[in-house]
């Protein structure tokens, strides 16, 4: 696993203008996609998620369903995100299948890390690095903690959380296989040109 992780604005409402978001997300150089959404009404997510699904399978984009494991089954999508209170990762993997890419909030923590590993994730998420919109409320992260973490770490790490064109480097350089953004694409006013900025970044760290 490498490149930009694009997460979803978690209260979009318009299927068809979020398809074509993402659309224009990947055309810039989304390597996967995370479909996130934090609203109350289920049948408005699906039609979301159906949405978001159907660009990621036009160009062969992983699609990650955030949370809900019920609608990752559902549209056979390739994987699920999981937060600390989202159920245990190794009941997601028993629905799932050994296939899907599960992943785990670890926060800045080793212990949760090393209980992500064990459980049987295929990735870890760190943050969050910046201010962040998206989780304002979180723990804040240092790059020199999420180095050492990244060192520990045997698995491909993703670093969220108020990560930019401009700072997003410096993340890489020490050690992040993903870089996950949602505001920094999706808030543009050009989300292809926001996203091939953000995608860049990886050409000089191979």
């Amino acid at each position: 696993m490498r490149g930009l992780y694009v997460i979803t604005p978690a209260l979009a409402d318009d299927p068809e203008v979020l398809h074509q978001q993402v659309k224009l997300a990947i055309s810039g150089g989304a390597a996967l996609i995370q479909f996130r959404y934090k609203g109350a009404n289920s049948t408005r997510r699906h039609s979301l998620a159906v949405a978001v699904q159907a660009a990621c399978k036009d160009d062969s984009i992983p699609l990650i369903i955030n949370d809900h494991v019920d609608l990752a089954r559902a549209l056979d999508a390739d994987g699920l995100h999981l937060g600390q209170t989202d159920g245990a990762l190794a009941l997601a993997r028993a629905r799932l299948g050994q296939d899907a890419i599960i992943g785990r909030t670890c926060h800045g923590s080793e212990a949760l890390m090393d209980e992500a590993i064990s459980a049987g994730a295929n990735y870890c998420a760190f943050g969050r690095l910046f201010n962040s919109n998206t989780k304002p409320e979180a723990e804040k992260l240092s790059l020199l903690a999420l180095e050492k973490l990244i060192k520990r770490c045997p698995l491909p790490v993703v670093a969220i959380g108020g990560i930019t064109k401009e700072n997003g480097a410096q993340i890489l350089d020490a050690g992040a296989s993903m870089l996950a953004v949602c505001g920094a694409v999706f808030e543009a006013t050009d989300i292809a040109q926001a996203t091939y900025e953000l995608a860049r970044l990886f050409e000089g760290n191979i």
